[in-house]
């Protein structure tokens, strides 16, 4: 970690974070209207060599955990641990509004106030998925998470998962203000020109 750092996630995350406040009332509701409680959900992810739990709105129907065995013949995700659907039957129509404009990762703001991400950073990953890493990879779980990072602006889940991992390590080997600033200004221009691409 570069000098400097934590000023720069408090200086986003802390804005970011009362937008998180003042959406939650709005987004809450619409999340209960649809399918009940919770509105949040708190989910386990690695970072800086522990477990933490990431605050996120609910986007999917409640017990999707549970159900993830019953739908792994659908995962896209063929070269790795990592798990993914692209028309995931478990998005309630709230979530996939949510997710579209990447509303449900807006409470993950708090977590980076918290120490337990970062702005910028190698993309938290279930520990399970971490136990499953390439040995020459197992030292990216040491590294504080982001809440986005090189891989993700150089393709996200459209990486090969191997590749995905040198984005990561390639970061976490070369920090920088710059670094961090030339991601930061990446995601934005892949947000706005396709929220789904980060």
């Amino acid at each position: 970690m570069y000098p400097g750092k934590r000023i720069l996630d408090w200086a986003v995350a802390l804005p970011a974070s009362i937008i998180t406040l003042a959406l939650t009332p709005v987004v809450g509701l619409a999340i209960m209207l649809e399918s009940g409680w919770p509105v949040f959900v708190r989910l386990d992810r690695v970072s800086g060599g522990r477990i933490i739990r990431v605050w996120k709105f609910r986007t999917m129907v409640r017990g999707a955990h549970a159900m993830k065995p019953q739908l792994a013949g659908l995962n896209e995700r063929k070269d790795g641990p990592l798990f993914k659907i692209k028309n995931d039957p478990r998005l309630t129509r709230v979530g996939r509004f949510l997710r579209k404009l990447r509303l449900d990762e807006f409470p993950q703001s708090w977590n980076v106030l918290a120490g337990d991400l970062s702005l910028v950073g190698p993309r938290p990953h279930e520990p399970g998925e971490i136990d499953k890493y390439p040995a020459e990879f197992k030292r990216i779980a040491e590294a504080r998470s982001g809440l986005t990072g090189l891989s993700q602006v150089m393709g996200a889940s459209k990486l090969p998962f191997r590749e995905e991992l040198r984005y990561d390590l390639e970061y976490i080997d070369h920090p920088s203000f710059r670094a961090d600033i030339k991601v930061l200004w990446r995601t934005l221009v892949i947000f706005f020109s396709d929220p789904t691409g980060v």
